[in-house]
């Protein structure tokens, strides 16, 4: 038995913090469990890379805050930051970096380029990685075709957000549904995109949705206009545009190359009835917002959303906007945000942490249903890894802010389509 000293006696009854140590109770609450988490915090993508790294260090306080893993005795969850500067190649490096330093797992990393370079050290260390954030469809199709051919042991890589080919499906749905509510067919629709790998995966997803439906209204599939990204300037691309005469701009951006084509639009006076995309960012960030100011006032992104319905949602960002000065809980702070509550609930039902292949067991068994994005189902993942049940919403700047529009079960106000002249 453990002896109580007078002195230390005398120190709780004057509310001292001490801590008497009992044979044979859990002792996981001196350690922590360490997740790597990497995202551009700086360079061309840094707004949504820091609001990921923000909300996953918010997520992680709540989760200790309200008792840490305590199917494993409180232990307690740490962050170990990784930044990868929007350079793809720097995902390897960081992942490497943090788990070096002791992570036992990784999430990131926004981009698909970068977040692709993350899987090998996943793969090749045995570390278990939720992807956040990144849409492109070969980053777990490639880890799961490899196990499935035996070139590889365990998948390590798993998703929850939505795929470049599910955004082209629910984009084609959306402008279906929205068209038509409009009583509007539109006949020229153009599809404009960034030339990197998530543009590359968004632009074949939503193209392929749209032959396999052949909806009422027509994409221009033989006239997409794409430009590198980033890039320095895209008048030529959107004079090329207006000379297509398109009825709808579809745009797939990131921040920096919407910063310069919304602005192009007003200049070069395209006569559209709007702009529609199949998801991006570059739309719905309080910081795009506030520098393209009505350039992008009325334009429409299926993109992830928040759940604004949840009582639960509107509380963390509430918390949010007074650590972010202001900014909007969204696409990146929601995800990444509901990646460690994902993580938490796998460690909490894990056999052990020791061995990284019961954490995969965990995660292939999850069906999480306590997230904050909207969710067509619970977190759950596929053969390929991804979560089926990861959906997008429809967004329009109404009044310099993201609103959900549709569908209307996630809709917070009604879409305006055609936008308004002048």
């Amino acid at each position: 038995m453990t002896r109580l000293t007078r002195r230390t006696f005398l120190k709780i009854a004057a509310g001292g913090a001490v801590l008497v140590a009992v044979p044979g109770a859990p002792r996981a609450q001196g350690k922590t469990f360490k997740i790597g988490a990497v995202h551009p915090v700086t360079g061309p993508l840094a707004e949504p890379g820091q609001a990921c790294r923000l909300s996953a260090q918010m997520a992680v306080e709540a989760v200790n805050a309200a008792g840490g893993i305590r199917g494993k005795g409180g232990l307690k969850l740490e962050l170990l930051v990784g930044d990868t500067q929007t350079k793809p190649e720097n995902g390897r490096v960081e992942a490497e970096r943090v788990v070096n330093q002791g992570a036992q797992m990784l999430m990131g990393s926004f981009d698909s380029g970068s977040t692709a370079a993350m899987v090998s050290v996943a793969q090749q260390k045995r570390v278990p990685f939720l992807i956040d954030i990144a849409a492109a469809d070969p980053i777990t199709a490639n880890v799961a075709r490899s196990v499935k051919e035996g070139q590889q042991k365990v998948q390590y890589v798993y998703r929850n957000f939505p795929t470049g080919s599910s955004f082209g499906r629910k984009a084609v749905q959306y402008f279906t549904e929205i068209f038509a509510e409009a009583n509007v067919t539109p006949k020229r629709v153009l599809l404009m995109y960034c030339n990197d790998l998530f543009g590359q995966s968004q632009s074949r997803g939503f193209l392929a949705a749209y032959k396999a439906a052949r909806p009422a209204w027509t994409l221009l599939e033989d006239d997409v206009i794409a430009w590198p990204e980033p890039p320095s300037d895209l008048s030529t691309e959107v004079s090329k545009a207006k000379a297509l005469k398109p009825d709808v701009i579809s745009p797939i951006t990131r921040p920096a190359s919407a910063q310069l084509l919304l602005p192009e639009i007003r200049k070069q006076r395209l006569d559209i009835l709007g702009i529609v995309g199949p998801g991006s960012p570059g739309f719905y960030e309080a910081g795009q917002i506030a520098v393209l100011k009505d350039d992008v006032e009325y334009a429409m992104v299926s993109n992830p959303w928040a759940n604004f319905r949840n009582a639960r949602t509107n509380q963390v960002a509430d918390e949010y906007k007074k650590r972010s000065n202001g900014k909007t809980f969204d696409t990146n702070s929601g995800y990444s945000y509901d990646a460690i509550l994902v993580i938490a609930d796998v460690l909490e039902r894990a056999a052990t942490l020791d061995d990284p292949d019961a954490i995969v067991d965990a995660l292939k068994k999850t069906r999480y249903t306590g997230g904050l994005m909207q969710y067509a189902g619970p977190i759950h993942f596929n053969e390929l890894g991804d979560n089926p049940n990861a959906v997008t919403t429809m967004t329009q700047i109404l009044g310099q802010k993201a609103v959900a529009v549709w569908p209307k079960e996630a809709a917070l106000q009604k879409f305006v389509f055609p936008r308004p002249r002048g």
